[in-house]
Order: C-alpha cells, then structure tokens, then sequence
C-alpha cells in the first residue's frame, strides 16, 4: 500500500575434471560457516556496539511527523552507531551494488566494498552470473580489482588459482598439507539477482547462496509494491550506460540521504538553476514500504535554445536504504551512497540516457556539466551539515510536516531495522 502526499511547495596441483565436477559453492559456504562461528557480518553485539542500543531511544518513530524531533546528531557521529548500522542494515536484505551492464558478456566482472565485505562480481563462460567474497581462501589476500574480463581469478599473494563459478583449480607449494580438500576451498559465494538494470546481492551469512534468484520474486522483496510503477516509470535496462563519477564527501552517510529526501525543500534555495526548470509546487510525495517517490513536473527553465535536460517530468526514487534512482527527460542517473567512516562516505553516480541520444557528445557534456554543477551545490550542503551535526549547539532538529515525510519515513525505516 502507498502513501501519497500531494502539496503545494510554499604446489602447483591442478584439480582434475573428476574433482572439479565435485565442485559445489555450498561445499565452501558450509564449510566457511563451521570454521567461521562467528563470521564476519556479525561485527558487533551488546559490548561491542557501545553506546549505540541507548543512542536508538533517543527518536521515537511513534512520534507523528508534526510532533517528532529528528534523529540526534549521535546518529550521525558515533562509531558505535555505523557499527550497529552496517550490521543490521547494510548486510541484511538485497542491496543494489552495480549494473548487468558490467557483466553481460562472459568473462566479465566487477569487484566492489560494502563496509567491510570484499566482493567480486562475475559471468562465467556459460553466461551464469556468481558472487563471491573477494578474498583468497590461502591468506586472505584481495583477488581482483577494479573491473573488465579475466578467464580466471590468480590470487597475486601465492598465485592460488579460481575458476569463475568460484571452484579452486590450482594450489602452488601445499607437498605435505593433510586435512585439506580442494573441494572445500572455493570462493565464499553471495547470494545474487537481477532487477531491471541493477545487480543486486544479499550478503546475509544466514541465507544460504543458490543460483541467481529470480527477478520478479526479489524485485517484491526489494521495491514491495513500488515495483511495477518503478519498472513503468522507465526504470528499465532500455537505455543506454554512458559514464560513471563518484565523489567522497565529508559526512555521515544518512546526511546525503536526508538532503534527497527533504520533498525539494532545498531547491529553490541551494539549487537556483534546477529550480528553473522545475514546477515546483506540483512536488509531490508517494511512500511504500521501504521505498519514496518523489516527483516533480518539469518547467520552462532558462535555456533559450532547445536544450532540455529535465524533460516533462521528474521521478526522484529512493530505495532504502542507500540507493536513489532518478528519471528525468531522456536520462536515468542513479546515486550509491557508502558509508565509509562515522563522518565520511562515497557517492557513486552513474548515467544512462536514451539510446537515440547515446551520440550526440553536445547534448551529453551539457547534460553532465549541468548534473555535475547540482552535486557541488549538495556537497557544500551535505558537508556543513555535517559539522554542524558535531557542534555542541545542536542536538536534534524538527520536521517539515508538508515536504519532509520521506525523510521521516527513512529515520523510522532505519529505527525499526536498528531494534530487531
């Protein structure tokens, strides 16, 4: 069900084909899950989260909009905090982590970070896509970098060799190891799916990887009932990938995604030449489950050619709890926050246009030097928020009842999800 706000804007042993046909992903994960009691994406618990449990209790999402206070500058500063974020956030549920642009051929993968997970995206010579951690089984040593195609994964530490469905294929200088299976020292694999364009993966050690999931049952459990007015709303793998940037700002990650979701509050304000060509007083505001939509008619603007970057209408998409799509005239960019420290994080931004426009290099340098003006503007933003959030001054802050919902709806989202 929807909520919608509609207001105005006032050794070197090769494995041989009979052992490599044993090869199982689930052989390495059950083995990783006896070895490992307590892996990794259980980083913290009732010492180790510190203040945290009493930082939670400081906002109460029962609260309506008009009455609450904002979530408390701890929120935004505490180590323990992110600690507990990441945790229970970020390593549970599906979270969109890049393209199927990036790996539509065989042999080609992606590596990537979610805070402390290493990961490698791959399809194999078949066509299969896999995920796996990026981390050699031997000692831990980071396999890949960066992107762009490989017939195999060789660890650069002791040169332990992996095929791309993730089996170990070849050990260098093991002569007297005992106790020891090739079968069982695969790549960790990740769970994995596909929605529209995005790569998508669950990291929870608690959900057993299988093949890739289908798409429609885990665009439901991502998008919920958002799903269908996303994929309707031109949210598809339709156009075309045109570049990539990505910008390290100096604050918390939850200050970037507060300043989306302020309902446009902002952009008359700090956003003179968006504004333009925006008809701001028909913003409105629809909530789902873990998902906003914010969307905006688009205006006249103050170009006097016909350059028109924003188009009709604009469609601002967050999906919690990190991603935003944004649909807008011929262009799709999206925006992937990740925390890096208490006061730091990464905002990767990636382009897609409409294929009829995919060559005309004017249209796109203006598009992006436009888009690129925006994100300097919410930078400064984002960054003198963030050290007022770390002034002895402030404490916690209060809504606007008309324009501020989906940011309140995130801080209860993040509430609920920060208590279980």
């Amino acid at each position: 069900m929807a909520i919608i706000f509609n207001k105005p804007f006032s050794l070197h042993s090769a494995s041989s084909s009979s052992s490599r046909s044993k090869f199982n992903s689930r052989n390495s994960h059950t083995l990783f899950q006896k070895l490992c009691r307590f892996p990794n994406r259980t980083i913290v618990n009732s010492s180790a989260a510190g203040e945290a449990p009493t930082l939670l209790h400081q906002f109460n999402p029962r609260i309506p909009i008009e009455q609450a206070l904002t979530p408390p500058s701890s929120w935004y500063t505490d180590p323990s905090f992110l600690a507990l974020e990441l945790d229970r956030v970020f390593y549970r549920g599906w979270r969109a982590v890049g393209y199927t642009e990036q790996i539509k051929n065989p042999r080609d993968f992606f590596t990537g970070r979610l805070g402390n997970v290493e990961f490698v995206v791959c399809r194999d010579n078949n066509g299969k896509l896999h995920a796996f951690h990026n981390v050699c089984r031997h000692h831990a040593s980071l396999l890949a970098y960066g992107s762009g195609q490989k017939s195999c994964f060789v660890c650069p530490y002791h040169a332990w060799t992996y095929g791309l469905d993730g089996a170990l294929l070849k050990v260098t200088r093991i002569t007297g190891i005992k106790d020891f299976s090739i079968n069982e020292f695969g790549l960790i694999p990740l769970h994995i799916a596909t929605w529209g364009p995005f790569v998508l993966l669950n990291i929870d050690n608690d959900v057993s990887p299988r093949h890739e999931a289908d798409s429609k049952m885990v665009g439901n459990e991502w998008l919920g009932s958002s799903s269908d007015i996303l994929s309707n709303g031109g949210i598809d793998s339709s156009l075309s990938y045109v570049c990539r940037r990505e910008y390290t700002i100096e604050c918390n990650w939850k200050v970037f995604c507060d300043n989306y979701l302020d309902g446009g509050y902002h952009v008359p304000y700090a956003h003179k030449g968006l504004a333009s060509g925006l008809k701001l007083e028909s913003y409105s505001t629809t909530m789902f489950e873990r998902v906003s939509i914010q969307s905006c008619e688009g205006g006249p603007g103050e170009s006097e050619d016909d350059f028109d970057r924003l188009g009709t209408k604009a469609l601002y998409a967050f999906i919690y709890p990190n991603l935003m799509i944004n649909r807008y005239g011929p262009w799709m960019d999206t925006n992937l926050v990740l925390p890096l420290g208490p006061r730091t994080c990464k905002v990767v931004f990636d382009y897609f246009l409409d294929a009829s426009l995919k060559d005309d290099k004017a249209f796109i340098e203006r598009s992006l030097k436009d888009s690129e003006r925006v994100q300097m503007e919410d930078i400064i933003l984002c960054e003198g928020v963030q050290r007022g959030l770390e002034s002895p001054a402030y404490c916690s802050g209060r809504y606007a009842p008309t324009v501020e919902m989906a940011m309140h709806h995130f801080h209860c989202l993040l509430h609920e999800n920060l208590t279980k």
